[in-house]
């Protein structure tokens, strides 16, 4: 059963100024994991920017926002050996994950030169 869907569109500038303005943002926001495939990627702002929407995606699907913590880190955008992604929670978003079994945790990603996207189901 789907328990929510989110989408988020972000412009990739935004992100980038972000980042490259400020360390800490980067480090609040990514994980160490997130971070290191970006900065090996070609269009890092654009693999940045396509993470952070995801985030925001998935905080939509679980109709509770920022209501279970701000450590937007603990919601992890990790690729497989295919490059196909996924999210991986931590910290209080992996207990609701739990409590509420949502047991599933769809993520597909898009993105341009200018914009990025990022849509998510959770099922249980």
């Amino acid at each position: 059963m789907i328990i929510g869907i989110g989408i988020d569109l972000i412009e990739v500038d935004r992100v980038q100024t972000k980042i490259s303005r400020n360390e800490a943002f980067k480090n609040t926001v990514f994980s160490r994991e997130e971070i290191d495939w970006c900065e090996k990627q070609t269009n890092k702002g654009e693999n940045y920017a396509a993470r952070f929407a995801a985030k925001e995606a998935f905080l939509k699907a679980t109709g509770r926002g920022l209501s279970m913590g701000y450590e937007l880190s603990n919601i992890e955008v990790v690729n497989d050996a295919i490059g196909k992604p996924s999210i991986r929670l931590a910290g209080a978003y992996k207990e609701e994950a739990a409590k509420c079994n949502w047991n599933h945790i769809h993520v597909t990603l898009s993105h341009l030169r200018e914009t990025a996207c990022a849509v998510v189901i959770i099922e249980q």
